[in-house]
């Protein structure tokens, strides 16, 4: 009996098959690929010189390895631009991540800098993400209208802001992981027809 990866089916959706014999099959790049590598970054001047604890980024590595995916690196970064880009540049080119969470920086404060950060570096907007996590996050408080969170597409990465604080993550996690493993499938060619419930 052929042994199979029920992360791997799980996470990306894959479609399995019996052959002749009833042994289970998938496609062998989705067997080989059992989790989804997801990289957190937190952006915070504070966390980053040791005066607050990084509750934002606890929760959020809580989240991906409850879903059985696997958190490959979780730094904490001041929020600096330049350092930002460096970091996306670095997780999604060197690294080849497949999901970068990142955290904090996304309001109206001066030392905000993590969509504009974002922005410099993506190939493309997703911004669907951003909006959904907006409308659901106005459900619970009105301040979610200032929120600047961008999402894109660098190369095979894809990357999503998140607010800074560890409940309005847990939200917005909420709201849009039932779309994340399909968004991940897209990136990587594993599905060649939106329409199709096959994967070629």
């Amino acid at each position: 009996m052929a042994t199979i990866c029920k992360k791997a089916v799980k996470l990306f959706g894959a479609r399995m098959i019996n052959d002749a014999q009833g042994v289970m099959l998938m496609d062998m790049e989705i067997q080989k690929q059992h989790v989804i590598p997801v990289a957190i970054l937190t952006a915070s001047d504070r966390s980053s010189r040791g005066e607050r604890a990084d509750l934002s980024g606890k929760v959020i590595k809580e989240i991906v390895e409850k879903a059985g995916w696997e958190a490959v690196s979780y730094k904490i970064v001041p929020d600096e631009k330049q350092v930002l880009k460096k970091e996306l540049i670095h997780l999604s080119d060197d690294m080849k991540v497949a999901l970068v969470l990142i955290t904090g920086g996304t309001g109206l404060a001066p030392r905000d800098f993590t969509p504009e950060a974002t922005l410099e570096v993506i190939d493309k907007e997703v911004p669907g993400l951003a909006e959904a996590m907006r409308r659901e996050s106005l459900k619970k408080t009105p301040h979610a209208m200032l929120s600047r969170a961008v999402c894109g597409i660098r190369k095979h990465t894809l990357i999503i802001n998140l607010p800074g604080s560890p409940r309005a993550v847990q939200e917005c996690l909420d709201t849009i992981m039932p779309a994340l493993p399909h968004a991940l499938e897209l990136l990587r060619g594993a599905v060649a027809d939106c329409g199709s419930s096959e994967i070629n």
